[in-house]
């Protein structure tokens, strides 16, 4: 996306049975359109950050094992931990343990967003296309050129031969190919194609579950309660029997058991509020949603103590059994809770061009793809060193988002790499 465009918008029609509604919200007009827009880019810029903080923070979490993990023995602790400091703090736990709850479920819900106008201007197979181009091609390239350099520090911390051969004849043996968190960009794939999918062999069905969001617009509440009531019963089962830090790996391949089906609900949530049009309904820029921003806030701690305080006494052994079954209703409550307090935030407060946001927006792929490199050798660069752990996330943090920004900037200036991962310029707003 080119600095100063925004998401092409493409409304597909509606049925009958919504047209008096969308006939309502017609007036709502290229202006609030184009507010909407806005408040969702600048919300992507925002989310690349939070991205970009959480895993500059891991290092030093009050949780992290006393020491660094072996780079060749199952379980193979070092995934989840790469690179494990000395300096903790408690604080900075509270800080993941949020951004934990609601971060991916917000990231597939804004993935889901444009595909299906997307879908509907392009064609299934043209889309098809562009997405293999767009997400498994620097899923690919990342896994074999980025994902190699990021984990070598994470060898050399507990390597007797610390040299990079050495690290590649162990990094070759591994039964898996380390993805990190390009696992995103694989599952995204996986569920674009089940959209295809759909748009071949049941098209009304995604056309159903627009109408539903556009008629769900004067009730976010409603919306929100049944998102949790459904992301909750996706969950519940699996995690059951997954612990949330368990992976299922096979090549370079990963996902979570447990956290997959609730991933799936709100991916397809974004696509239904795609699919009726996302300017009107929830995400009117003057709707309902942006008007009670201040109650989403208001609940969004209330909601995130309802899963930590009983993960906590599960964690330290002083909770009955039962209380899992509190503690997986308050995960999927907490998700819904603060993924709406964000976009309802924006889309009160930062429907405006905010120039800082916007650049973000534009280069979170980029920064995605190529951040996990700093934030691993920054860590790495970082031990032994006599700071606070709040200073060293700091550092670790403005390093790495710096780095991966500029970077990105520069290099996706190239012709081919502007192919794989950059936006085109798309006109402001299209009706269809």
């Amino acid at each position: 996306m080119c600095k100063n465009s925004i998401w092409h918008i493409t409304v597909p029609s509606l049925s009958r049975e919504v047209k008096p509604y969308q006939q309502r919200y017609h007036t709502v007009g290229r202006t609030s359109m184009l507010k909407t827009s806005l408040a969702l880019s600048n919300l992507r810029g925002f989310t690349i950050v939070m991205v970009v903080a959480f895993h500059s923070c891991i290092a030093y979490l009050g949780s992290q094992p006393p020491s660094a993990l072996p780079f060749n023995t199952p379980p193979y602790g070092w995934m989840a931990n790469p690179i494990v400091d000395s300096e903790r703090w408690f604080g900075l736990d509270l800080f993941c343990a949020f951004q934990y709850v609601y971060l991916m479920h917000l990231m597939f819900f804004l993935s889901g967003l444009f595909v299906w106008p997307s879908l509907l201007r392009k064609g299934g197979m043209t889309f098809l296309y562009d997405r293999c181009v767009r997400l498994g091609a620097p899923f690919a390239v990342g896994v074999c050129l980025l994902m190699p350099v990021a984990y070598y520090p994470v060898y050399r911390v507990t390597a007797a031969d610390p040299n990079w051969s050495a690290f590649w004849s162990h990094w070759t043996a591994l039964p898996f190919w380390p993805s990190g968190p390009l696992w995103f960009l694989s599952m995204l794939l996986a569920f674009n194609i089940a959209v295809v999918g759909f748009y071949f062999f049941a098209p009304r069905s995604i056309e159903f579950l627009g109408r539903l969001t556009v008629q769900a617009g004067p009730h976010p509440g409603r919306y929100a309660l049944t998102l949790m009531v459904i992301s909750a019963l996706a969950y519940m089962p699996l995690a059951t029997l997954f612990q949330p830090w368990q992976w299922v790996r096979f090549g370079p391949f990963a996902f979570q058991p447990s956290f997959t089906p609730p991933y799936v609900v709100y991916f397809f949530a974004g696509l239904g509020v795609g699919a009726g049009g996302f300017a009107r309904g929830l995400f009117e820029a003057h709707g309902p949603l942006a008007r009670q921003w201040f109650l989403w806030l208001a609940a969004t701690p209330a909601a995130f103590l309802v899963w930590i305080i009983p993960t906590a006494l599960i964690v330290s052994r002083r909770g009955p059994p039962d209380l899992q079954i509190v503690a997986d209703l308050g995960f999927a409550v907490s998700s819904a809770t603060s993924c709406f307090a964000l976009i309802a935030l924006f889309l009160r407060f930062a429907a405006v061009r905010r120039p800082m946001l916007g650049n973000l927006s534009e280069q979170a792929y980029g920064i995605y793809l190529i951040h996990y490199v700093f934030v691993i050798w920054l860590q790495y660069a970082l031990l032994g060193v006599a700071l606070f752990a709040v200073i060293k996330a700091a550092i670790v943090f403005i390093g790495s988002l710096t780095l991966s920004w500029a970077i990105s900037a520069v290099t996706f200036r190239i012709p081919l790499v502007k192919r794989l991962v950059s936006a085109k310029p798309r006109e402001l707003v299209r009706e269809r």
